[in-house]
């Protein structure tokens, strides 16, 4: 959240705040929390922390969203994850405030932090990459301790596969290969142009709009984000497309072409594979689609398709629910939500059964795990290291407690590992039973829509009778 001038500064960090805390979309503020701050007067606080440090002006706070995976989390479940994440991202340092957005069909947190720490004055900063080094692997970790979907991640030595604005891109617009038609299209524009002007021009004539900031980047019709050309590859640079402007002429593809000895492919069926153009013929052809004696045919339409692609995939399920329940009738589909109800909340109440039951052994986990981080130091006292005598000691007495109350380390872990793939199990049973609840939903609520559609169409041809008859003369 960014400084918004003189007049205000945190503006942005007020409102955020503000939204984040609405009480119709936290249950009336039961999902509402704070860390080294107060609910009902986080944001004096904060602003007391800036004016404390001299820091009241320039970037103002941060905004983290976690969302969770559709209908498998409950809003208390993800309220305690997202304490936890904040605990211990932020609770040595920053002030935050998080809640729990329970208003949407994904069910998401929203975590907002003052950007000074109030122990030091330092300012929060964010550096490439932090994402995937220190806030993803803290969500994975508490995701897996509830039996939640995770994302994978590299260990930040690496560069994560996908995180790039091709992949990015390609995601938001649907499975469909844009960068074959943008480096084509690039690729004629080369071949075409006398100059970088004459390319733009001849870019903007195929429909596709051009910013030339630190990177040139361009966007085809049918796409929603502008793609940069160097993402491509190393040819689709700005400098090395001026070069190859200058360089690729007929002489250029002609020497290509001398290069390569004419083969005759044969096939089955006697035909030859067509012989391309030269560069003679593609500069010519270029000059007709320019003058308009060719039409102009966009490389790709799949786009225009992407809400009928969706409303056959969805019709589809639809079929498949209705043939896997044998539904003939509104009375056997009625029947069918009712019982896929009852499974939904059976599944909630075994999964929440599994969570208590695993939450009465916390003490024993607590326990064993600090057992784990001091075998380090029980490991160096035995070797000889005086140094760690207390850790020793502290290791002995947590054994002889864990030991009392009738668990080894092993056994701690076996049961551990018991629980969480139960609670795994209960989990997916509960995304099963609720993904097929919401396909009959629909169904039902698209076939009360309908009927009621045709009621009111019944009204209103009834009134239009009425009316007439009214007005008609009388004899």
């Amino acid at each position: 959240m960014k400084d918004c001038g003189t007049s205000f500064h945190a503006r942005h960090l007020k409102r955020s705040l503000d939204y984040v805390m609405n009480p119709e979309k936290t249950q009336n503020g039961r999902l509402v929390g704070a860390i080294n701050c107060q609910v009902d007067n986080a944001f004096e606080q904060m602003m007391a922390t800036k004016k404390l440090f001299g820091k009241t002006d320039k970037r103002q706070g941060y905004h983290i969203i976690l969302s969770f995976k559709e209908d498998e989390v409950n809003p208390d479940t993800a309220f305690e994850i997202t304490s936890k994440f904040v605990e211990e991202y932020l609770g040595k340092a920053y002030e935050a405030v998080y809640v729990v957005h329970d208003n949407t069909d994904h069910i998401h947190s929203h975590i907002v932090f003052n950007s000074v720490s109030f122990l030091d004055g330092k300012k929060y900063r964010y550096e490439k990459g932090d994402w995937a080094k220190y806030i993803q692997p803290i969500t994975n970790k508490l995701c897996e301790e509830y039996g939640l979907s995770i994302i994978d991640v590299d260990d930040g030595i690496k560069e994560k596969k996908h995180e790039n604005y091709k992949d990015w891109n390609e995601y938001r617009e649907g499975s469909f290969v844009w960068s074959d038609m943008i480096k084509r299209d690039l690729d004629a524009c080369i071949l075409q142009a006398t100059d970088f002007n004459d390319f733009k021009e001849l870019l903007s004539e195929k429909g596709y709009e051009m910013k030339q900031g630190k990177y040139l980047a361009v966007k085809p019709p049918g796409m929603t984000r502008f793609r940069r050309c160097k993402t491509l590859g190393q040819d689709y640079e700005e400098e090395r497309i001026i070069q190859r402007i200058a360089s690729e002429d007929i002489s250029y593809y002609q020497g290509k072409q001398n290069s390569k000895k004419a083969v005759i492919v044969k096939c089955k069926v006697k035909r030859y594979r067509r012989a391309k153009m030269s560069g003679l013929q593609k500069k010519y052809y270029a000059k007709l689609y320019r003058v308009g004696k060719l039409k102009k045919r966009p490389y790709s339409q799949v786009w225009k398709y992407k809400d009928d692609i969706r409303k056959m995939e969805k019709l589809q399920a639809q079929y498949l629910f209705l043939a896997r329940h044998e539904v003939h009738s509104a009375e056997e589909l009625v029947a069918v939500v009712s019982n896929l109800t009852d499974k939904k909340k059976e599944a909630s109440r075994e999964k929440s059964r599994t969570y208590k039951a695993k939450a009465r052994f916390q003490p024993i986990f607590e326990i064993a795990d600090k057992i784990k981080e001091l075998d380090a130091a029980k490991e160096c006292y035995q070797n000889g290291d005086d140094f760690f005598e207390a850790e020793y000691n502290q290791w002995n007495q947590l054994c002889e407690e864990l030991k009392n109350q009738g668990y080894s380390i092993d056994e701690v872990e076996a049961l551990r590992k018991k629980y969480a793939d139960k609670y795994s199990v209960d989990c997916a049973m509960e995304r099963a039973a609720s993904k097929e609840l919401k396909i009959g939903q629909s169904i039902w609520n698209e076939l009360v829509s309908v009927t009621e559609a045709n009621v009111r169409e019944e009204q209103i041809k009834e009134n239009t009778r009425n009316k007439d008859r009214k007005e008609q003369p009388r004899r």
